[in-house]
Formats: structure tokens, C-alpha cells, sequence
């Protein structure tokens, strides 16, 4: 595993044996998140597309000396799979304390390449999966009688970043449905809030992107000189989930060392 910082990180008592399911934790954030969730004690599960990477991760946090991920090979455009996913996770693990939408692509595209049906696979990965993850979970956060979701967002649209107008109509509502589902599911202690990271140096980053012109751009706008990793991302959302961001709701939460 080449997620972790090499400075220790916080310690949060109240994740330990906590039951945590993430989409897309095989591979970027969504690894570092399954990593850093099972260093703190939580039972997780998570589903992705990407077998390889996915059985590589469990393997390396099981040598680790952590608990075994529960994870399942899941396309989140099939609704029913993933709803099916996470209500098998759930019997085997129990009643999930966190749900963390993670899963997203931002593959780069123009205004005029956009066909319907292009349209419908991007937000068929981008945006409906996390309105019916939480759907899936909500039940069980009831009867646990609370829980945290957390959503992540993204600050390209912000910062008008460009080459991919539907993923930024996409993650644009993710503030939308936090803010929208705050209120009616704050009655039962869930708690419902946005991570939006910044530019993250991911593996995918570092091969399509992150060229001389990128790194031009991190330097120019970035207040912090540091390049953000994937465990930066991990930190907020575990002080959401454990019982720290108790009275946080509502909220968005940025991590971009200081660019947006």
C-alpha cells in the first residue's frame, strides 16, 4: 500500500468496529479511504469495477494485520446491483454507521461530443449511484439510530474548470443532495455532508493530466505548496464519520490546499 502519509495520523476511538461501506474503493481516494477506515478498527466494505486493484488492496490490509475489506465487483449504472451490494454487505457485517459516495470519472469531453447517450453514462456513474446508496442505507442508519454519509464533491466546477461539462453538472448537485436530505434525515442523528477535494495526485491523475503545463497550474494556484494525496482527502472524511463531527451537517468541505 502506497497510500498512507508517513506521519501518524489521529486516532478516532469512536471508529473502531464501526460498519463503513464505500463506492469505488478499489483504487485513488476511494483506496485511501478503505485503507484508513480499516487502520482505525471499522469493518469496511466497498464495491468497484477494477478486480485487480481491489484484490491487491484487501491482500495488502489483511498482511497488514487489518480486517479483511468485505468487497464485491459492482457497476454502480445497475441501480439494483449496487442497492443489492450494499444490502448483502450489511447482512454479513451488519447495519452500516457510513456511507461514503465516493465513486466518480472524469473523463474529458466537449460540449459538442455530448450524444444523450453519453450524457446518461455520465450521470449514471456520477450522479444517481449516491442518491440510491443512501437510499439503501438510511433504514439501517435508523435502526443503529444515527449515522454519517458523506458525498464527495469536487472543486473543478468551482474553479471553472473546463473539458468536462457533465461531470461538473454532476458534481455540482452534490451539494444539492447533501443540503437537500440534510434536514429530514438530521430528525434520526444522520448526518449528511460534502467533501470536495481539489486536485489530488492519484495514480490516473499522474498519467493523464498531471503534465509541465499541471504542474504550472498547482504552483500558480495552490496556496499551499504541497502536491494534495489521497490520504489528505481520507483525513476529513474520517473526522465526519466518527462521532467528533457530531454537530456537523449540512456542510461542504473543501480540500484543495487553498486553490478554490
Amino acid at each position: 500500500m502506497t497510500t498512507s502519509s508517513s506521519t501518524p495520523t489521529a486516532r478516532f476511538p469512536s471508529l473502531q468496529g464501526r460498519r463503513v461501506f464505500i463506492t469505488g474503493g478499489g483504487s485513488g481516494i476511494g483506496a485511501a479511504m478503505v485503507e484508513a477506515f480499516a487502520v482505525q478498527g471499522a469493518r469496511v466494505a466497498f464495491i468497484d469495477v477494477a478486480e485487480g486493484p481491489s484484490a491487491t488492496l484487501v491482500q495488502a490490509l489483511t498482511t497488514a494485520g487489518h480486517a479483511a475489506p468485505w468487497w464485491r465487483r459492482c457497476d454502480v449504472r445497475d441501480i439494483a446491483a449496487l442497492q443489492a451490494a450494499i444490502g448483502d454487505a450489511a447482512a454479513e457485517l451488519g447495519d452500516f454507521d457510513v456511507l461514503v459516495n465516493n465513486v466518480a470519472s472524469d473523463d474529458r469531453h466537449t460540449l459538442e461530443s455530448v450524444t444523450l447517450d453519453y450524457w446518461e453514462q455520465r450521470m449514471a456513474i456520477n450522479e444517481r449511484p449516491a442518491f440510491f446508496a443512501i437510499q439503501a442505507v438510511v433504514p439501517g442508519m435508523r435502526r443503529r439510530g444515527g449515522g454519517s454519509i458523506v458525498n464527495l464533491g469536487s472543486t473543478g466546477w468551482q474553479t471553472k474548470g473546463s473539458e468536462y461539462p457533465c461531470y461538473a453538472i454532476a458534481k455540482s448537485s452534490v451539494n444539492g443532495l447533501t443540503r437537500g436530505l440534510a434536514a429530514s434525515l438530521g430528525k434520526d442523528r444522520i448526518r449528511v455532508n460534502t467533501v470536495s477535494p481539489g486536485w489530488v495526485m492519484t495514480e490516473r491523475q499522474l498519467k493523464l493530466w498531471v503534465n509541465a503545463e499541471g504542474e504550472q497550474a498547482i504552483a500558480r494556484n495552490q496556496c499551499l505548496p504541497d502536491r494534495l494525496q489521497p490520504h489528505d482527502i481520507a483525513a476529513m472524511v474520517l473526522f465526519l464519520a466518527a462521532d467528533d463531527g457530531r454537530m456537523c451537517t449540512a456542510q461542504e468541505f473543501i480540500v484543495d490546499a487553498g486553490w478554490s
